[in-house]
């Protein structure tokens, strides 16, 4: 495996810390900063100021856990979105698949993860808290269990039917359109619009 050598320390770091990135190996960084360079002091000023602006600007609105500029999202706040009727997703990326689909017309809750011991999270690190008091007031009439098709997301699928049935509210989940295995901000948005369409009624397969 060669080495690869740089000219400056500055450019070196500047490629490891962009190389840390998901999906960017160090060819792909090197290209990044180069270009970098060939822009403008105010150019790379304006794109530094707006990733810090990211990380120090950004909200998560209050009741659904989506991330947010102001404290509730602009879904939450649209008086036409039916709010008896909640998609349960695991991060921002599934809400913005689902709701490239314009199929659904309720509103989310982000649980920020899944259920996957390899990774270190667990059923109580699930953010379900908001989730249930709302259930609890009678504020939701069906919540839809939109997670991936993965073990682990059948896993936190059959955990939440768990903790929910016995509520009087119909728990659902999306129609098999979705492949096994296949992570939902993958699928295509009409499969995805389908299945939501199509939800059926969520059927415990996991052993008690």
């Amino acid at each position: 495996m060669s080495i690869q050598l740089f000219p400056s320390k500055l450019l070196e770091n500047a490629v490891s810390e962009f190389a840390r990135l998901p999906g960017i190996g160090r060819k792909t960084a090197l290209r990044l900063v180069l270009h970098l360079l060939k822009q403008s002091p105010e150019e790379v000023r304006q794109f530094g100021e707006v990733v810090i602006k990211l990380k120090t600007g950004i909200k998560y609105c209050k009741v659904c856990n989506n991330i947010s500029d102001t404290e509730t999202c602009y879904i939450c706040s649209d008086p036409k979105r039916d709010h008896s009727i909640i998609c349960i997703v695991e991060n921002i990326k599934d809400v913005m698949s689902i709701e490239n689909t314009q199929q659904f017309h309720g509103i989310y809750h982000v649980l920020g993860g899944i259920i996957s011991p390899m990774d270190g999270i667990g059923p109580s690190d699930l953010k379900l808290d908001t989730l249930e008091e709302k259930i609890k007031a009678g504020e939701v009439n069906e919540i839809i269990l939109a997670l991936s098709t993965t073990m682990e997301g059948d896993t936190t699928n059959f955990f939440i039917y768990r903790k929910f049935h016995k509520y009087p509210i119909r728990i659902s989940s999306l129609a098999r359109g979705v492949s096994i295995g296949d992570e939902i901000e993958y699928a295509d948005e009409i499969t995805l619009g389908r299945s939501i369409v199509n939800r059926v009624p969520f059927e415990p397969t996991l052993s008690s």
